[in-house]
């Protein structure tokens, strides 16, 4: 499989990694608006995204490696594709039960762990080192920092970023585009819009509305 990386910050190195360590997974193309030109490096191209269209082919995947879930957002929505053209990819290292599921343009790091009938969605990361427990339903456009723990049937919805070593206990939900602060646990539900930090953790503002893409 080839594929198309949008991005070329510090999180599209380590997906760089996670694809060159899968059997049959090549990278065509990295695409940067930080580049003016196309130019070739060791058998990978390096252009700006709006050179994506001539990349393309049928046997071409995309995945977005862009941190920023809002700007992830925007690109998808700005490119256009259709959904089966993004591609997901998992390190060899996580674990993943055969009764998750995992939407199209999803990362899973090395040593992430999600459990049975968890459900992820479209264009998040699984960071390093993350575990989904059981029954976890988590949205679109998310982000899950390095070794955060979500214990059974968590709910986070789109779009929301759960900051490293964060701790969510069973049945609580995450509300959309909200932040939870690195090492909170969370024990009560976390509305839409807001930032929560501590342990265990509290609601500190809200977001700007302005973050959610319609």
């Amino acid at each position: 499989m080839r594929i198309i990386i949008l991005g070329n910050g510090g999180h599209s190195k380590v997906i760089q990694d996670m694809i060159s360590s899968l059997k049959n997974h090549e990278i065509l193309a990295v695409l940067d608006e930080k580049y003016t030109d196309e130019k070739q490096e060791n058998g990978i191209i390096y252009a700006p995204i709006s050179y994506l269209q001539k990349f393309l082919d049928d046997d071409v995947k995309v995945v977005i490696a862009v941190g920023d879930n809002k700007i992830r957002k925007q690109i998808v929505y700005t490119i256009n594709l259709k959904n089966e053209k993004y591609v997901t990819v998992v390190h060899p290292s996580a674990i993943v039960s055969s009764s998750s599921k995992i939407g199209n343009g999803t990362v899973v790091m090395p040593n992430a762990i999600i459990n049975a009938d968890a459900t992820i969605g479209e264009h998040c990361i699984i960071n390093t080192g993350a575990i989904i427990e059981h029954d976890n339903n988590i949205g679109h456009y998310t982000h899950l920092s390095p070794n955060t723990t979500l214990t059974g049937n968590v709910l986070v919805e789109e779009g929301a970023h759960i900051g490293a070593s964060a701790t969510i206990i069973p049945g609580i939900k995450v509300g959309n585009w909200s932040i939870v602060g690195a090492g909170s646990t969370v024990i009560h539900h976390i509305p839409s819009y807001s930032t929560a930090v501590g342990s265990p953790a509290r609601i500190i503002k809200n977001i700007d509305l302005g973050i959610e893409i319609s």
